[in-house]
Parts: C-alpha cells; structure tokens; sequence
C-alpha cells in the first residue's frame, strides 16, 4: 500500500444495510426491494399457476398485441432461450399462442388469448391486498411518491440509461 491512499475499512465497502453511503447503495438498495416486491407478487402469482417469468410476458402481450420472441425477450430482460421456455409455458396452459407473420414466415408472434386475459385480471386482483401490505408501513402519499421517483428513475428525460 502506498502512503499516498488512506487504507479502507470493510465498513467503508458497499453493503445494502440502511446508511450505505457508498456509490454502489442505490443499486444495492433497488435489487433488495426488488427482491421484496418479487417475492410479495410471486406468492400472488402462485395460486394461479404461473411465475413472474410468465406474467411478464403476458404484461408486454397486453400492452403491445401480438408481439415476436425477439421482442419479449427484449422487453423483459430474457434471452433466446429462456424466452421460448416461458412461451412454451405459457401455450401449454392456453394463456398464449404463437401465430405466423405474414411478412416473414421465420418469426412467430406471441399472442395473448383469451384465457390469458382472464388470468392477467385474476392476478392484479390477487396482487392487490398484497401490495397494499409491501406499502404498508408507509406514510399517506408515500407509496405515490415512490412510484413517482421510480419511474423517473426508470425513465429519465431524455431517455438516457
């Protein structure tokens, strides 16, 4: 070690415990609250059958329509394969099927049926007491508040990453 560098305590290094000041917190303290809103939704979730990896694609299927394997993955984070997987998941129990392109007879869209529209509903209605309690030892506005820097966050002006 050299005089020049003061040494570094592990209290100095990253951690995701309350009072983190280090440059690596925010990042630190997003995973951990995702992992919190993940497990509150997947147990949502479980009583109808299907994982986030699935209600994921069903969100972009609502959102988009009919949409290529190419895109899902793009939009939900997943790769090649693992997209398929959640396809095959998904047509297995009727929720989605894959219809051929006209313009190119290689990719297949992803549609959402209605079986799948059911289930989406079933969910956000399932999800609801339960958010409520991710929220729970909130302040009145402060789930709003949350919701609003997030998605600032999430979505920055200007659309930088």
């Amino acid at each position: 070690m050299t005089a020049d560098v003061p040494p570094r305590t592990t209290a100095s290094l990253a951690t995701d415990r309350p009072g983190d000041a280090s440059p690596f917190a925010l990042g630190l303290l997003l995973r951990r609250a995702h992992w919190r809103a993940a497990t509150v939704m997947a147990e949502a979730l479980r009583p109808l059958g299907i994982e986030l990896r699935h209600f994921a694609v069903l969100i972009v299927l609502v959102d988009r329509g009919a949409t290529v394997q190419r895109d899902l993955a793009a939009a939900t984070g997943s790769d090649k394969a693992g997209i398929m997987r959640v396809v095959d998941d998904l047509e297995r129990r009727g929720l989605a099927v894959r219809k051929a392109v006209p313009e190119d007879r290689r990719v297949r869209a992803v549609e959402i049926t209605a079986q799948g529209i059911e289930l989406f509903e079933a969910a956000h209605v399932a999800a609801e007491p339960l958010a409520e309690r991710l929220v729970a030892q909130m302040e009145p506005g402060e789930p709003e508040r949350l919701t609003d820097l997030l998605t600032r966050f999430a979505y920055p002006a200007g659309g930088d990453s």
